[in-house]
C-alpha cells in the first residue's frame, strides 16, 4: 500500500464529513448492515475508527478495528477515550495478515481492497478476511469502483474530489484521488485498478459462496438538503462500489 496515512490522518478524518460520505456512503452501508445485537465484528483498515464505532452502536457486542497506520489507531483510541462505547478494541496490523481464525460474525472494510497492487495481493486480502469469519459470516465492503469509466469526461469536483488513472485502464494502474477540503486545501490518495472479474475470482477463491454487488442509495435527508439533480452524476456513474459476501 503506497499511501502513507500517518501524515494525512487528521485530514482524512475531516474528509469523512463530505456530504456524499454521509448521505450515500454511510447511508448505503447502514442499509447493508442491520442490527448486530450480540454479534462480533471486525473492521479492517479501520482508520480513525469512524465505522468501528458505528458497528458498536448498531449493537455489536465486540468490535476490533485493525489498521496499518499507527497515527490512525492513535486517533481511534483518542475518540474511544473521549466518548467510551466499551466493547471496542483497536490494533495496529496488516489487513493481509489478520491474526484471527473464524472469530467474527461480520467483517467490514471501507476502502481496503482498492489498495491491492495486483490480483495476488487482492487474494491475500480476501483470504485473510474470509479466515477471520465464522462459517456463514458476512463481509461488507465499500471500495473505489472497478466499473468506473475513467475515459469519460466527468468531473466530481462538486462532491469534493477528482480522480484520474495513470497509464491507462489496465491491471494495477495507479488511481489518484484528490480530496478537497472546505478551506481549499487538498490531499492525494493512491490506489490501484483491478477489474470486477478479478474481484469476483478473488472472493470465490477465498471461500465466499455468495457475492453481491449493491447499488449506492441516497438518504432522504441528502435528497432534501441538496436536491436529486445534485446527486444525479454520482448515482448514475458511482465512483464507489458496495459488495456483500457470505462465507
Amino acid at each position: 500500500m503506497t499511501t502513507d496515512y500517518d501524515p494525512i490522518a487528521e485530514e482524512y478524518q475531516r474528509a469523512k464529513q463530505h456530504p456524499w460520505r454521509i448521505h450515500i456512503e454511510a447511508y448505503t452501508l447502514d442499509q447493508l448492515i442491520p442490527a448486530l445485537d450480540g454479534q462480533s465484528a471486525l473492521d479492517v483498515a479501520c482508520g480513525e475508527g469512524h465505522y468501528t464505532r458505528r458497528l458498536r452502536a448498531r449493537g455489536a457486542a465486540h468490535v476490533i478495528g485493525v489498521d496499518l497506520s499507527a497515527r490512525m489507531i492513535e486517533l481511534a483510541q483518542a475518540q474511544e477515550a473521549k466518548r467510551p462505547l466499551g466493547g471496542v478494541e483497536y490494533r495496529i496490523g496488516d489487513g493481509k495478515d489478520l491474526p484471527f481464525e473464524g472469530a467474527f460474525d461480520l467483517a467490514f472494510a471501507a476502502y481496503f481492497l482498492n489498495y491491492a497492487h495486483d490480483r495476488r495481493e487482492l487474494q491475500q486480502m480476501c483470504d485473510a478476511v474470509a479466515r477471520s469469519l465464522k462459517p456463514g459470516g458476512r463481509f461488507v465492503t465499500v471500495n473505489s469502483s472497478p466499473m468506473l469509466d475513467f475515459g469519460a469526461d466527468r468531473s466530481y469536483r462538486q462532491y469534493g474530489f477528482e480522480a484520474k488513472i495513470n497509464g491507462g485502464v489496465k491491471e494495477g494502474a495507479p488511481i489518484i484521488w484528490r480530496i478537497f477540503q472546505e478551506d481549499g486545501t487538498f490531499f492525494d490518495i493512491e490506489n490501484y485498478f483491478l477489474d470486477k472479474q478479478i474481484h469476483e475470482d478473488a472472493f470465490r477463491a477465498a471461500g465466499f459462496s455468495q457475492v453481491h454487488w449493491r447499488a449506492p442509495r441516497l438518504s432522504p435527508e441528502g435528497e432534501k438538503a441538496f436536491g436529486r439533480d445534485f446527486w444525479k452524476l454520482f448515482l448514475d456513474h458511482p465512483t464507489i462500489a458496495f459488495i456483500e459476501c457470505v462465507r
